[in-house]
């Protein structure tokens, strides 16, 4: 196991953790979405008649629509869409009857998580820890702890073209301490299974990335770090190369100095 891991389990299963990892993942207020009032007395005309095509034209003005179902979103690209397919305006308005208008402005109305996706929020972050980011060519010339500049093609397009990589999935830092660099994802995986392993999976292929000059690390929070049977903790534990909490990323690059 490599040290950083240890580190970073340490950390993760002692007091505090969740509590400082916030200053890297706020999650800021949810922000309701009421419905204006004549809205609300269109919808419910709509909903007490038996005219599925109305109903379905006033929810779909709107920008959360009340029920789960994977045909809505086609639906929405253009109103002659709803007039082409009778069953399924039927069925999908037939699901939202079943729930009751009360049930129905509720989940309209329900609170949008206003916090950012997790990889701007670390972004976010990285620009407050001390460090200074700079352009390709100031970059390269940098003698110090430096991060380059740019979005996640832009980094992956460095770590391919300059540093000898075969990269196809975009980075989330590129730094530099001193000659030596350093390419990493990051990752707050909030639970086990599905798109989260998938995450998890995608920063174990960078560490698996083949050739290259430069140090590969997996920046990673949550509940991979959680001592237990999961298949992410027993993967994790059995790495030999470097992956490591965000907490421990300043750590880790004065170490290399």
């Amino acid at each position: 196991m490599n040290e950083w891991i240890k580190k970073s389990i340490d950390l993760a299963n002692s007091p505090h953790y969740l509590d400082n990892l916030h200053n890297i993942y706020p999650i800021s207020e949810e922000t309701w979405r009421p419905i204006p009032i004549e809205t609300k007395k269109t919808l419910e005309a709509a909903f007490s008649s038996d005219d599925n095509v109305a109903l379905l034209i006033e929810l779909l003005k709107l920008p959360k629509f009340p029920v789960n179902d994977p045909y809505v979103a086609f639906l929405r690209k253009n109103p002659k869409f709803i007039t082409y397919n009778p069953a399924t305006v039927n069925r999908i308005a037939q699901k939202v009857r079943s729930i009751g208008f009360k049930a129905m402005i509720e989940d309209i109305e329900e609170p949008k998580s206003s916090s950012r996706s997790m990889g701007i929020l670390f972004k976010t972050w990285l620009k407050k820890i001390g460090y200074p980011f700079f352009q390709e060519s100031e970059f390269e010339k940098y003698n110090g702890v430096a991060f380059l500049e740019g979005g996640d093609k832009k980094l992956k397009d460095f770590a391919n073209n300059k540093l000898g990589f075969k990269l196809d999935k975009g980075l989330d830092i590129v730094a530099k301490v001193k000659g030596q660099y350093i390419i990493g994802e990051a990752k707050f995986l909030t639970d086990y299974g599905g798109s989260q392993n998938a995450s998890f999976e995608d920063a174990m292929r960078l560490l698996a990335a083949k050739g290259g000059r430069a140090i590969k690390i997996a920046i990673l929070d949550g509940v991979v770090w959680i001592n237990n049977k999961s298949k992410m903790f027993r993967k994790i534990s059995e790495l030999n190369e470097i992956a490591l909490s965000a907490l421990l990323l300043k750590e880790f690059l004065e170490s290399l100095g």
